[in-house]
């Protein structure tokens, strides 16, 4: 099992997404949630934050806006060395969003599951931490009502507290829906269940089960219903079994059944760092004891710091204005609730019915097998282009005539379909670099051949220019399909056609598919690689493809595919009702159903994705859990390839559970025959 999620890995921009926000440049992203997206930025002397944009729609709600501006104003007053600062924000904005200092590392839950509990100086020098990071959230007159292990960052500097989405002033001013509780069940205190009050001593309650779960790795009142584990803290049943002696005193004492018989969050953290110098004096000795709480806990910090790579910031795509006609804010994204922010629609030299031809790009007909292929234009002496404008009209292959009747955009899903196309190509070919000089110019529309045309130019050397025009051409594919198979089905178009430019020289048809047959977007690159290799593409192996959270997003924007939605449908009761099924072997008495699992795909990496935010089963029973889920999806993949054959594209799949601040990947497989899936 291994841990991802917001340790370091910078996901891409998706369409739309913006390049800057505020004063920081966009590298891409860090994770995306129910309530909003959460970007890597740049600032310009080149610190690293994280910017947290909430979502549109959600910035339409009134109420929802007095909480985030509420959340901007609160955070703004607490700092603390353990605790992740608020650098700043825009809460007025027309798309509210706020920045935090970035800060590399794994959530508690995911360490955690992945390496067991801390231990010795490790576990004292949390408790501390965590204990001095609420004391300083108090002692500005808030409350965080959110402790829990997913809400605490493990840096390698020490622990790190952070989420104060639901925090609320001291004073009662909080902005809250009538008769809703906030907190998660097993972190809320036993008068908050009583009587619905959250104070400092509820928080200082949350921490004493935090860090008994550090500890010893289990949930300090088990896992099942919410009533259950609601019955279980107001009786007191608190399982501190394999905590240390010493610190068990302190967590008795915070996990109190009354609020004024807890030690405030100050007191705990004196008690806690009493602890961490006596840890200390035993690891470096008494003279070399660090002088302050902050250097003691770096001083016994030994958690793995894990990979923080780099992040490369794109190059910078400040529209130049001799070149652009304009620039087009996103107000909604192209790809679902998940985009927004700026494209620029850059104008193509040649515009609908205006290009004269004295001699015809001709090229064979398209692939009809399933694969993208090149085509190589020949230019014949067809001197009145009789042959290009038959074989325009009669809907053979497109060619310089073909583009020649092309037209700009119209309509939304057409200006959609413009917008994807030419930030996705224009972000591979940054990618592939100065070397190969290709640059996108316009995306046109061809109604009656139901074509969708990409011109751009190429200035490079030939060697690199066949690997540039694959690139571009498979993204395309993806872009295309994705964006009128998924966000506008009523669109006619079909194929898909690059046309390239050059000064002094007629356009050339280079590649043509049709993006419906071609599902997995294969090129004949990628298939003469597959039979060299004597690799099969539809392995679970293949290329080192791995699941992760670009796909699990993808997964997550509702789909309009009537097959996907079937196939979606049909797992997702069937692994709801294997789970309530074995409900004693996971632990629970509850009876899950579609709020907690859910099914969708990734097309771009033929993947099903299964995932769930029910966080109440330990690490053995998320793993009975994952190995149902994965074989039913596996099952429903081979199933549907059975009945459609290569019509179905999906031929992989992926178990995640999501957690409050990051996702686990569980399981992942190639759905190949039903042999083959798990038990």
């Amino acid at each position: 099992m291994s841990a991802t999620g917001p340790a370091g890995r910078v996901q891409p921009a998706r369409p739309g997404d913006p390049s800057h926000i505020g004063p920081y440049r966009i590298a891409g992203r860090l994770g995306a949630g129910g309530m909003g997206t959460v970007h890597a930025g740049v600032a310009s002397d080149g610190m690293r934050v994280a910017v947290k944009v909430i979502h549109p729609e959600q910035a339409q709600e009134a109420e929802f806006r007095a909480r985030f501006r509420r959340e901007v104003e609160l955070s703004s007053r607490v700092t603390g060395p353990h605790l992740v600062p608020l650098l700043a924000a825009d809460p007025d904005a027309p798309t509210p969003w706020l920045a935090t200092a970035y800060v590399p590392g794994p959530t508690l839950n995911q360490h955690v599951l992945a390496h067991g509990p801390l231990t010795e100086g490790n576990l004292y020098a949390f408790a501390a931490a965590t204990a001095q990071a609420l004391a300083a959230v108090h002692a500005a007159g808030v409350v965080h009502r959110d402790v829990k292990p997913q809400n605490v960052l493990l840096t390698p500097a020490g622990p790190r507290m952070l989420d104060f989405g639901i925090a609320h002033a001291a004073d009662g001013t909080s902005v809250t829906r009538t008769g809703v509780m906030t907190g998660t069940p097993g972190w809320i205190s036993p008068e908050q269940y009583r009587r619905g009050t959250a104070g400092p001593a509820g928080d200082l309650f949350a921490w004493g089960a935090l860090v008994a779960y550090a500890a010893t790795g289990r949930l300090p009142f088990g896992s099942g219903a919410p009533d259950v584990v609601a019955f279980r803290v107001m009786s007191g049943e608190a399982d501190l079994d394999g905590v240390p002696a010493a610190l068990r005193r302190t967590l008795e004492k915070a996990l109190a059944q009354e609020p004024g018989d807890r030690p405030s969050a100050a007191e705990a953290a004196q008690e806690c760092v009493t602890l961490l110098a006596s840890q200390a004096t035993q690891v470096v000795g008494a003279d070399a004891v660090p002088a302050t709480a902050v250097d003691m806990v770096t001083a016994l910090w030994d958690v793995p710091a894990g990979e923080d790579p780099a992040w490369h910031l794109p190059p910078d795509r400040s529209p130049s204005r001799k070149r652009l006609i304009g620039a087009v804010v996103l107000a909604a994204g192209v790809i679902g609730g998940l985009a927004g922010g700026v494209a620029a629609l850059l104008p193509g030299s040649t515009g609908g019915g205006t290009h004269t031809s004295s001699s015809t790009a001709s090229v064979p007909p398209s692939s009809s097998t399933g694969s993208a292929r090149p085509l190589a234009s020949t230019a014949k002496d067809d001197k009145d282009g009789t042959a290009a404008n038959r074989q325009a009209s009669n809907g053979g292959s497109a060619t310089a005539e073909s583009w020649a009747l092309t037209r700009t955009a119209q309509g939304a899903g057409e200006h959609d379909v413009a917008r994807a196309v030419l930030h996705d190509e224009g972000v591979v070919a940054q990618e592939l670099g100065d070397g190969v000089g290709l640059s996108p110019k316009s995306v046109r529309f061809q109604e009656s051949r139901r074509e969708v045309y990409l011109s751009y130019t190429l200035a490079s050397d030939e060697e690199g220019a066949m690997y540039a025009e694959t690139e571009i051409a498979r993204n395309m594919c993806l872009t295309v399909r994705d964006v009128v198979l998924r966000l506008h089905p009523d669109l006619p178009y079909r194929t898909y056609v690059m046309v390239k430019e050059e000064s002094g020289r007629d356009p050339q048809v280079t590649w043509q598919d049709d993006f419906v047959a071609n599902s997995r977007c294969r090129s004949a690159a990628d298939d003469d690689s597959a039979q060299d290799s004597g690799t099969d593409q539809d392995s679970g192996a293949d290329q080192g493809w791995q699941p992760d959270e670009d796909g699990l997003g993808q997964a997550m924007i509702p789909s309009t595919d009537g097959a996907e939605i079937r196939v979606a449908d049909g797992a997702a009761r069937k692994i709801i009702a294997g789970t309530n099924g074995i409900r004693r072997t996971l632990g629970t008495d509850r009876v899950l159903g579609n709020a907690e699992i859910k099914v969708g795909f990734d097309p771009g990496n033929s993947v099903m994705y299964v995932w769930s935010d029910y966080l109440e089963w330990n690490q053995e029973q998320v793993e009975s859990w994952a190995d149902l889920a994965a074989g039913e999806a596996c099952r429903a993949l081979v199933r549907e390839r059975e009945s459609a054959g290569s019509a179905w594209p999906y031929s992989r799949y992926a178990v995640a559970e999501i957690g409050g601040s990051g996702y686990l990947m569980i399981r992942s497989g190639a759905a190949t025959t039903r042999a083959a899936c798990p038990a």
